[in-house]
């Protein structure tokens, strides 16, 4: 039976949590050329070697990523090419918390730099991607040139409650599946498939270190399955969007929330 994934991957954020899984998915699910990106390079660098020792078969391209910084994701993407002669999956995942403060306590500065990481930064890098992917041909032609898949959120597709009040992380969530609804109706004839994820509470790092808070106990108790996400249900979901299973999803909002 053939790989479910047979092309090379590019993922940013992918120094821990969602994005590591997601690369370990990719590597589960037959990726063979996988390049894995983040800010962090002690970081990023300690997850290469960890996962190569994992999958031995497989070649790791650990690559230093700022996604606000639109010179860096340029020479990301570069350095992954120049590598790998391409990029046929594409998992637009670096982003930021932030503050969960409600509009009239929050300040420009951060709420600036949350849309500059989780908004600017899934643009900057879709778009380096997206002009990738319009020069490659199809790595086979029922497969088209590319899949794109951008990160977004539950709080993507509905608010954040009350009890949370991101008003910022929620706007630039939106403003992601915006954007790829958009992106995903313009690039389709091209070949290039666009998709967002929309994780509900995930059982990241970050995130378990707040699960002693009463608020964060409270939102988990209303989830039907009345559990976090584990990483690797994220990260395979992630593995399903970029595969040929999704073939027919275009512009579409997976929603992972349990």
């Amino acid at each position: 039976m053939a790989p479910l994934l047979q092309g090379t991957g590019f993922i940013t954020g992918a120094a821990s949590g969602i994005g590591k899984a997601t690369a370990i998915s990719f590597l589960q699910n037959g990726v063979k050329q996988l390049a894995i990106g983040d800010i962090n390079v002690e970081a990023i660098n300690n997850t290469a070697a960890e996962i190569r020792q994992a999958f031995q078969d497989a070649y790791i391209l650990p690559v230093l990523v700022d996604v606000t910084d639109e010179q860096s994701i340029e020479r990301a993407i570069q350095e992954v090419v120049k590598e790998f002669g391409r990029i046929d999956y594409a998992v637009n995942n670096a982003g930021i918390a932030g503050a969960n403060t409600p509009s009239a306590v929050t300040n420009t500065v951060e709420w600036q730099r949350l849309l500059n990481v989780n908004l600017n930064g899934v643009w900057l890098s879709s778009r380096a991607e997206i002009r990738q992917m319009l020069q490659q041909e199809p790595l086979k032609p029922e497969q088209g040139r590319g899949v794109i898949i951008n990160v977004s959120s539950m709080f993507g597709v509905v608010s954040s409650p009350k009890s949370i009040p991101a008003c910022a992380y929620t706007a630039a969530k939106h403003a992601v599946m915006g954007m790829t609804k958009a992106d995903a109706i313009t690039y389709a004839s091209d070949g290039i498939r666009i998709n967002a994820i929309c994780p509900g509470y995930v059982g990241t790092p970050l995130f378990l270190s707040a699960l002693q808070s009463e608020v964060i106990q409270k939102e988990i108790a209303k989830v039907p399955m009345a559990r976090v996400a584990q990483m690797d249900e994220i990260g395979d979901a992630i593995s399903f969007l970029a595969s040929p299973m999704s073939s027919y999803m275009c512009g579409a909002a997976l929603v992972v929330d349990g």
